[in-house]
């Protein structure tokens, strides 16, 4: 049995490194880049006016002043005018200021008189002026070798006018279950049988550690040798990361460990000093290929994903090292905790609404789902550790 953190360097120093595509932008959402990028464009790229109005010389527009309107200014094309002395233009938002003008009057400061404008509230210098390059200036970094593509990074990277990214590659992850117990979601169910719960939660976990960037295939078998060296040998050859929920423990009944070897399997270790999820064993196959063994109650499975298998996950498609652990939140327990195992123990809370403090469930058991299902962070207490109501902690982010 090996320490958590030993096990999680030894799983980390098995990843490869990532191998990089290149997509267009719209296909990168949930992949890492891996290369900076910086802008092309200020942005704005020209002076533009912040609000619908009226384009004016600040030192002109005084309360009351009148000022004939020598032109409109819609956003889009540059017009080219120029404002005269003693004049305003009317401008709308995002249009290109016109030479001369200093400062926007918004239209809800004036009133319309014909071909004039009277300011109700004069301007400042300046004011409502989005200037050039005021939010992104030409040369810029604007994204991190490593960083996560989101929606958002998205639209800044359209707004240079960049149309493809390389991006790290997305692993193909296999969820295997087993056991005979097992049944699908929508099957009935017989007598001892309980439904597969673990495939499907894990197979949403591994997707979520890059929304849409990894295909995700299922595998089941039941407990039968044969039947199982079968789907394994199967699962191996379809998937760069092979996840298996159940069978790793030392029941007469766990053949993964055995199976997995006679399929060329090379372990790595198997069981880890942590509770839940004592029963982990880690592998690669013959291709490179990595593969984590999860006990089979949903709680530990759960657990052992999130601390061993989704940091994998994360620097195969190229996170930053600051990146491959989720970072942990500060917080103030909201109950007091406590671990009188001779193991690290992983508690399941949630965030109290009122006030934010993190209160440990109520049932910490490796089966129990329905706390589970309420989990929004993993408490780490030490062996023989309590904590008081009230003490500040660090809680690992997992809603």
């Amino acid at each position: 049995m090996i320490e958590e953190q030993v096990a999680r360097e030894r799983i980390l120093q098995a990843v490869p490194e990532a191998v990089g595509e290149i997509l267009p932008i719209a296909a990168c959402l949930g992949r890492r880049s891996i290369a900076s990028v910086s802008a092309r464009v200020a942005l704005p790229g020209f002076d533009n006016s912040a609000m619908d109005g009226y384009a004016v010389r600040a030192a002109e527009a005084v309360a009351g002043a009148r000022l004939p309107v020598g032109g409109e200014q819609p956003a889009g094309r540059d017009l080219g005018i120029a404002l005269g002395e003693g004049q305003a233009v009317r401008i709308f938002t995002g249009a290109p200021m016109p030479q001369g003008a200093d400062a926007v009057v918004m239209q809800e400061d004036t009133e319309r008189e014909g071909d004039s404008v009277v300011i109700v509230e004069a301007p400042e210098e300046g004011e409502f002026i989005r200037r050039r390059g005021s939010e992104v200036c030409e040369g810029q970094q604007l994204i991190r070798a490593g960083d996560l593509i989101t929606a958002q990074r998205i639209g800044l990277l359209a707004s240079q006018g960049i149309a493809e990214l390389a991006v790290g590659g997305a692993p193909r992850v296999g969820v295997l279950s087993t056991g005979d117990e097992l049944v699908e979601p929508g099957a009935d169910l017989g007598p001892g049988e309980i439904y597969n719960s673990n495939r499907p939660m894990l197979a949403a976990m591994a997707a979520r550690v890059a929304p849409g960037a990894m295909a995700v295939r299922g595998f089941h078998a039941s407990d039968d040798l044969e039947v199982l060296r079968a789907v394994v040998a199967e699962a191996l050859a379809e998937s760069d990361v092979l996840v298996i929920a159940g069978g790793v423990s030392v029941g007469d009944r766990d053949l993964v460990k055995p199976v997995l070897e006679t399929c060329g399997v090379e372990m790595d270790f198997w069981r880890v000093r942590m509770k839940p999820g004592k029963p982990f064993l880690f592998g690669r196959s013959g291709s490179g290929g990595l593969v984590f063994g999860l006990p089979g109650n949903p709680v530990s499975a759960f657990v052992t994903f999130e601390v061993f298998v989704a940091p994998a996950l994360r620097r195969w498609m190229g996170a930053r090292e600051d990146e491959v652990m989720p970072r942990p939140i500060p917080a103030t327990l909201g109950a007091a905790a406590e671990n009188p195992g001779d193991r690290p123990h992983y508690l399941r809370g949630f965030f109290d609404p009122g006030d934010g403090r993190f209160l440990p469930g109520q049932l910490q058991q490796s089966h129990a789902l329905n706390g589970l299902a309420r989990a929004e962070g993993l408490l780490r207490l030490e062996a023989d550790e309590r904590l008081e109501t009230g003490a500040e902690v660090r809680v690992f982010p997992v809603a």
